[in-house]
């Protein structure tokens, strides 16, 4: 039975994206689709499937990236109402190999893939060869994972929940998006501000602290685009909280791998405004670490820009457990 082609999809909270791998690292064309449209991932993967081009092979073997832990063979999306048994879903779809991991384990994974043209230089710095990378990025949520160099074989691509450590803030305005964060959800995690949804809750925050709150809350584009386009007073700061508090937990990550290779920026807000990242308070509050400043001041930070990261990572998770034998999810 043909290897190739095997069906790679990458699923956020809000979209996800289906590809077919014909080679080795050779990744044809994406179909996007909205996670909303569909009840559940099977019926958003058949949807993909049943509209390949006539003549196209179906593939048997899949790899998936979730935006959520993946922890055992029954998955719950943390963002999104999907839920589903990996083996079941594997059985049901035919497939011979259904391989499910967390979606920043699977961007990781494809870090050594990317090319220059694939990341915008933020911070300059000299990477250190052979050692650990950090990858922080704010979506629908924040994801944070590393790769990490193993004595013998691959890299380790980790898979964690780091965009649920603790947040600290520094500057008046984010403490204003602390407190309603806190008021709204209690604990205050690095997510609730460092995403789509916390640009929109700071920025609501900023704006109820002037005694007039706004008569709806403004998605995270509108107030990217309030900042950077029209200029707006509440939306530049929102951003400003935004890129400054990014700052400091991309050097926490950092600090926690050891990651003196680099910190990679991934995630679907980022990317939209590197100039405005590289000109706000990103880079000093990245070494504002008082002892660890030095440590941090070689470290380069890069964004990656290139449009489907995780897709080659997914190639490379799903190409490492058929080289392993495997016949159904580990989980």
């Amino acid at each position: 039975m043909p290897s190739f082609p095997r069906l790679l999809g990458d699923v956020g909270g809000t979209n996800v994206r289906f590809a077919l791998e014909t080679a080795p690292q050779r990744i044809g064309p994406v179909t996007a689709l909205k996670v909303a449209d569909f009840a559940s991932l099977e019926a958003a993967m058949r949807h993909y499937l049943d509209r390949l081009p006539p003549g196209t092979a179906r593939p048997r073997h899949a790899a998936v990236g979730l935006a959520n832990p993946v922890t055992g063979d029954r998955v719950k999306l943390t963002n999104h109402a999907w839920a589903f048994s990996i083996s079941e879903m594997q059985r049901a779809l035919g497939l011979d190999l259904l391989v499910a991991l967390n979606d920043f384990t699977a961007l990781a994974l494809g870090l050594p893939h990317l090319g220059p043209q694939d990341v915008a230089p933020l911070r300059a710095g000299t990477p250190v060869p052979h050692a650990p990378l950090a990858l922080v990025g704010p979506g629908t949520g924040l994801g944070v994972s590393g790769l990490v160099p193993a004595r013998a074989g691959p890299a380790v691509a980790l898979a964690g929940e780091g965009g649920h450590i603790e947040l600290m803030p520094d500057t008046d305005d984010e403490w204003i998006a602390w407190r309603a964060a806190h008021q709204a959800f209690g604990r205050v995690s690095a997510e609730r501000l460092l995403s789509g949804m916390g640009l929109s809750l700071t920025h609501a925050a900023l704006h109820a602290e002037t005694g007039t709150p706004p008569a709806r809350r403004l998605d995270p584009a509108e107030v990217t685009d309030g900042a950077l386009v029209r200029g707006d007073p509440l939306c530049r700061r929102a951003l400003a909280v935004f890129c400054g508090l990014l700052g400091s937990v991309a050097a926490d990550v950092a600090l926690v791998l050891g990651a003196r290779g680099g910190v990679y920026l991934g995630g679907g807000i980022v990317p939209r405004f590197v100039p405005a990242l590289r000109a706000s308070a990103f880079n000093a509050r990245f070494v504002a670490k008082g002892r660890m400043g030095a440590y941090l001041e070689s470290v380069p930070v890069y964004v990656i820009t290139a449009g489907f990261p995780a897709l080659p990572g997914l190639a490379q998770a799903l190409a490492d457990a058929l080289a392993h034998g495997a016949r159904a999810n580990p989980a």
